[in-house]
């Protein structure tokens, strides 16, 4: 006898849950425990009814099926029990709105809805950034910006600071120190900042904390450090981060000079000299170690010492407008006019800017008679220079003593417009 009556409405499976037998002793002898699976949708498997003889004999698939009927509205159940699914084919076909394919409208009556489990693992797949890479990305941490947006924000809070924009540029390089807390340029240039704003403290904390970030290898900040204990009359701890500095580097140059500027003003000319002989071993030839050491010269009247460390020093460094000026200065001092002049000449091609250049010079034509020559530097220098006091306060003295005491007074008001807090000038 057959179990089950197909009919021919419902759609036929792909592989054949239940295989009827032929011989009906078999099947009486040996029953098979009722079992049931889950189809992607519930149209490809539907219970065929059973007739009224059969409906005594196995009451088990009745109630199999009113359990099946009655789980049908309760999606959390599916939860519960272990369910084996068929992978979907793919038909070709394209859905429409309410979720049907329009071949299978076509061809059959049933319409496919998708079960409670693929519904959970839908909602469960749009919230698991594993599925969506681009939002995985976009939702993680902040990339590290390109090295070369460090040298452009230095330069732009420079610009800042000379124009007096301070908070604009601690807020730039506290972005810095963020990003690139290996950097110490970033250190350095706030500390400086803080330092103009008489901020000490402040700027002391930055230095710490850009020596603990570089773990003491950086002595750039080192030496700025000491140079602002030096400033606040820490002399002690000025000597200690000065020789932290060296340790450092040993061939950082601005160190070995700042930590000797520092003994020679303490008056311990012999530690200075030693210093800055060792700055010459370790970092070889330098214009600001050779300079300095002429003048200790220049100061114990050897004069001819003085001279050949000048020339050393030029030599390092033929633009600098500070040696040739130390040095034309000594040949004042010895009424060498000639060589000075010359010497003159050559600091201002080294700077034509410089305003200490002409005015030194022109204030030196002047002492030496020749008022037009002086009258014409300081002129120049001030064209070069507007907004510079001392070059006016210059020319208006000459002006007082050869020329008229109106023309004086009128460069003299000039001056203290330009700087009000130049003493000199109302004096």
């Amino acid at each position: 006898m057959r179990l089950f009556s197909t009919s021919s409405s419902s759609p036929k499976p792909n592989f054949p849950l239940f295989s009827p037998s032929q011989n009906s002793k078999r099947s009486t002898s040996k029953t098979l425990p009722p079992f049931k699976t889950r189809l992607p949708s519930p149209s490809f498997l539907s219970l065929p009814p059973c007739t009224a003889n059969s409906s005594p004999s196995f009451p088990v698939l009745d109630q199999e099926a009113d359990r099946e009927d009655s789980l049908e509205p309760k999606q959390d159940t599916f939860k519960k029990v272990l369910v084996v699914r068929r992978p979907v084919m793919d038909v070709s076909g394209e859905e429409n709105d309410d979720g049907s394919e329009d071949g299978e409208a076509e061809g059959d009556d049933v319409i496919s809805k998708p079960s409670g489990i693929d519904a959970g693992l839908e909602e469960f797949a749009k919230k698991m950034p594993l599925f969506e890479p681009e939002r995985g990305e976009s939702g993680g941490t902040l990339e590290k910006p390109l090295a070369v947006n460090l040298d452009l924000s230095l330069y732009k809070a420079r610009v800042l600071a000379r124009k007096y924009r301070y908070e604009e540029a601690e807020n730039i390089l506290e972005k810095c120190i963020y990003y690139w807390p290996e950097d110490g340029r970033s250190y350095v240039t706030l500390g400086k900042i803080l330092s103009k704003q008489a901020k000490r403290t402040e700027a002391r904390a930055v230095y710490e904390r850009g020596c603990q970030a570089t773990q003491g290898e950086n002595p750039y900040i080192w030496q700025c450090w000491a140079v602002l204990e030096n400033k606040m009359g820490n002399i002690r701890r000025a000597r200690e981060l000065f020789d932290a500095a060296t340790v450092a580097d040993k061939r950082h140059i601005a160190a070995w000079h700042g930590w000797a500027v520092l003994e020679l003003k303490q008056g311990n000319v012999k530690k200075a000299r030693h210093l800055l002989a060792k700055g010459l071993k370790f970092c070889g030839g330098n214009e600001y170690v050779y300079q300095t050491l002429a003048l200790l010269e220049a100061k114990a009247n050897r004069y001819e010492q003085a001279r050949y460390l000048f020339r050393q020093a030029t030599k390092c460094n033929p633009k600098s407008c500070a040696s040739w000026l130390a040095w034309a200065q000594l040949e004042v001092q010895q009424e060498n006019n000639r060589a000075a002049r010359l010497l003159f000449e050559k600091a201002v091609q080294a700077s034509p800017k410089n305003r200490f250049a002409w005015h030194v010079w022109g204030v030196f034509e002047a002492n030496i008679g020749n008022v037009d020559m002086g009258r014409k530097l300081l002129k120049i220098g001030h064209a070069l220079n507007p907004r510079d006091p001392v070059l006016l306060q210059s020319l208006a003295l000459l002006e007082y003593k050869h020329s008229t005491a109106n023309l004086a007074r009128v460069l003299f008001r000039r001056a203290s417009e330009l700087d009000p807090r130049h003493q000199p000038v109302w004096i």
